[in-house]
């Protein structure tokens, strides 16, 4: 397995992944994927990588900013899907663990996620690499008419 830059030439793989990730119903609170235009907007230029075997994307990865304010710059929200046929193989963690040394080097000082309650393998998933569990939102947003309590967790990069 190897881990590159997403690029536009990988979107059409990612976006079918990004849709496995909707069809579970405890991904995101998105109901449709974004174009690629829109997907460029919603994250962050760095920090967004594929994990490839044999030239087919198993997995992406990416940040979105925080908030749009100076002062938490270094802030950000990872994201993170897995292929269904490669999910419980390892990839994730890689994958998740390389985009945490990624994100420490473009000088971000934390990363955050938020991840459905129902979804302990991605909460698992972020435990193992390093996130702790600070909070939960109870019945922060509903998808398909149904109430969500997220869970959220923090790496946070030892930068100085």
């Amino acid at each position: 397995m190897e881990i590159r830059a997403l690029k536009k030439k990988h979107y059409k793989e990612v976006a079918r992944i990004y849709q496995d990730g909707l069809d579970t119903g405890i991904a995101t609170f998105e109901t449709s994927v974004p174009d690629w235009k829109k997907f460029k907007k919603k994250f962050l230029k760095t920090c967004r990588f594929v994990a490839m075997i044999d030239g087919e994307v198993i997995g992406w990865c990416a940040l979105s900013p925080a908030s749009k304010r100076e002062v938490y710059r270094g802030v950000a929200e990872s994201t993170i899907y897995i292929a269904a046929n490669y999910r419980s193989k390892g990839v994730g963690r890689k994958l998740l663990e390389h985009l945490v040394i990624a994100s420490k080097n473009a000088g971000f000082w934390t990363l955050q996620a938020s991840i459905f309650a129902q979804n302990r393998h991605s909460i698992y998933l972020h435990e193992q690499c390093g996130f702790r569990q600070v909070g939960v939102r109870e019945r922060i947003a509903q998808r398909d008419g149904k109430w969500h309590d997220n869970i959220l967790l923090e790496h946070r990069n030892n930068i100085e």
